[in-house]
């Protein structure tokens, strides 16, 4: 779910299809007590402790969070309209019971679950409840995400005039002027401007889920029950199956089973998160017993360990691991998930000769070999290749006839040849500054493999590295020179992950930048602009339209080969590793941050 640290700090899964296949995770259970209450099973009693391990949170208000960190913690406690069950890429109703479609497209009715409750007192879910929250999601100071309902999805609304501190007019959201309507407690209508491919699945990302009206008062006509802060660090109030307890920063973060959940009241009692940075620190974690489910590192990731028994029909591999420190041989499970893992350039900081030598002098399957341990794919697009149009075939092809910069191979004179056309040389050497985040073994080895490569092509490339939440805010304000991140679906479409290469959204002077590589005033920036007003005039479920986003998709990959903003370097596999004491169902494409826990069940963990 968008920004997103290390590989080998991710606690994401998936597996084998249906409801019968189940993956084991781990805590400590005592007993339970099933009981049926007008026909629905309702689990009672002391479901242990759920641990898992998490990285840097920076916020738990659905509408500003950005990072993967949070969302884990966020889609326990928030629940939307739709969600991807078990991260399947296929979205079905969960706050909502029912919806219908206009003819055209551009009017959804959606029919909300009655009784559904908040935490605390907060009562009952309603429409006038949605409205709030996607009023928040638009025209909320705190906001990172209104560009997903004013643009992305397109819901109808009115713009006024502001000059900018630069003189300049600019067009902004009208507050209230949403097309959204609570017909009655239970219904809500929404219009958008124009059809929109991915409405259902957009609406199932957690900034559109909902919140108490008037929680807090970050929007018009409202004064807030609480402080925003209070909100958004200590008192994150939803209708997901869990509710919120504790969150200390860098340390730890809990949440416990809310009994009047709408949908399968959970079974664990608690989920508590770990957070830990270090990947020294997290394998330890996991091989003293600690972390019940958890990723191995990759510096202490041993593929002669694994054994894969099963290939389900979703390509997910399911197996066993080990053994490993502590004697124990571990579940396996490997999913090819939705994401790209990149190095961002600030344009106005790194000039492109410098970037383009970059890409030339970075071999990603040397990298994906000789580092990630085969952990996951070669990047040369930014769209993964579950979703490029024509599917990964067609993606590896495209990158084998067309990548300029050596499709799995480095080509160094090249590297070379185009900082010396630039003026550098021996005497004249390019100096920048590569950021990665703290604690990452594996980008530290990237980055040094780049380095010393970027030595032979007259750059000296400096290495720092920053917490991961420093390196996001930094990064918005523009202070990165280049810096590695990796962007999780929040829908699963080319345009989720494009839209981070279309230009105006990478300007660091706006409020909320979707990327912060300041892209513009090129050739192949303009490409990009093209390429994505063509996604937008081509935004309907139809094959006509999908045809032409296709078409416009490929350009923009094309520019930013032109101009190298970004550089993909790989598309992870995620993994899960996990003891024998707890089962809980596979998760699909979308990532085990989109999986929602109240269906993990424990068992007493044997020692």
């Amino acid at each position: 779910m968008s920004e997103k640290s290390n590989v080998s700090r991710r606690s994401f899964l998936e597996a084998t299809g249906g409801a019968a296949s189940a993956v084991a995770l781990g805590g400590t259970a005592a007993a339970q007590e099933t009981t049926t209450e007008g026909g629905q099973e309702t689990t009672t009693g002391d479901g242990g402790t759920l641990n898992l391990i998490n990285s840097t949170m920076s916020t738990l208000d659905p509408i500003q969070s950005t990072d993967t960190a949070g969302g884990r913690v966020i889609q326990q406690l928030f629940d939307g309209l739709m969600n991807y069950p078990n991260a399947e890429i296929e979205v079905e109703p969960l706050l909502a019971t029912d919806y219908e479609t206009s003819g055209d497209f551009t009017t959804y009715t959606f029919q909300l679950a009655e009784g559904a409750q908040f935490h605390g007192d907060f009562g009952e879910v309603t429409a006038q409840d949605f409205i709030y929250s996607w009023e928040r999601l638009a025209a909320s100071d705190e906001s990172r995400r209104a560009y997903f309902i004013l643009e992305s999805i397109g819901v109808e609304h009115e713009t006024t005039t502001e000059t900018t501190q630069e003189g300049e007019d600019e067009e902004v959201y009208q507050p209230g002027s949403l097309a959204l309507e609570a017909v009655d407690d239970y219904t809500l209508e929404v219009t958008l401007s124009e059809p929109f491919h991915a409405t259902l699945e957009i609406l199932a990302y957690t900034a559109f889920a909902a919140v108490p009206e008037g929680v807090v008062g970050d929007i018009e006509g409202y004064d807030g029950e609480m402080e925003y802060q209070e909100f958004a660090t200590s008192n994150p109030v939803g209708a997901g199956p869990f509710q919120f307890e504790a969150w200390q920063s860098n340390d730890q973060a809990e949440v416990s089973r809310f009994d009047d959940y709408h949908g399968e009241v959970a079974s664990v009692d608690a989920v508590n998160w770990a957070i830990i940075e270090d990947d020294n620190a997290q394998y330890t974690y996991a091989m003293n017993r600690n972390a019940d489910a958890f990723n191995i590192p990759t510096p202490f990731y041993d593929p002669n360990l694994v054994s894969v028994e099963e290939t389900d029909d979703s390509g997910r591999q399911i197996g066993s691991y080990g053994p490993v420190r502590n004697d124990a041989t571990l579940n396996y499970l490997a999913v090819a998930t939705i994401n790209t893992y990149y190095v961002g350039f600030n344009t106005d900081a790194v000039e492109k000769p410098a970037r383009q030598a970059a890409a030339y002098a970075l071999n990603q399957q040397q990298a994906i070999r000789q580092i990630f341990k085969e952990r996951g794919a070669a990047a040369y697009h930014f769209t993964p290749p579950n979703i490029y149009p024509g599917g990964s075939e067609a993606y590896a092809q495209h990158a084998a006839d067309n990548y300029p910069y050596g499709y799995n191979e480095a080509r160094i004179q090249q590297a070379q040849q185009v900082m010396e056309d630039a003026g550098y040389g021996q005497n004249n050497q390019y100096e920048f500054t590569f950021t990665i985040y703290e604690g990452s073994d594996t980008w530290q080895q990237v980055a040094q493999l780049l380095r010393d490569q970027l030595a032979s092509a007259h750059i000296q490339m400096n290495i720092e590295s920053a917490p991961f939440s420093t390196l996001l805010q930094r990064g918005r304000e523009g202070n990165l020179q280049s810096y590695s991140l990796g962007w999780v679906m929040d829908w699963p479409a080319p345009d989720n992950f494009l839209q981070l290469a279309y230009p105006p959204q990478t300007d660091t002077s706006m409020d909320a930048p979707v990327s912060y590589v300041n892209w513009s005033d090129t050739e192949a920036a303009q490409q990009a602009i093209d390429g994505w007003e063509q996604i937008q005039n081509n935004s309907a479920p139809t094959d006509e339209a999908e045809q032409a986003r296709n078409e416009a998709y490929v350009r923009m990959e094309e520019a930013n080969w032109e101009d190298v903003a970004f550089l993909p370097v790989y598309h992870e596999t995620d993994e899960l590793f996990w003891y024998d004491y707890v089962d809980i169902p596979p998760f699909g494409p979308a990532d085990f941050s989109r999986q929602k826990l109240n269906t993990a069940q424990l068992s007493e963990q044997s020692e």
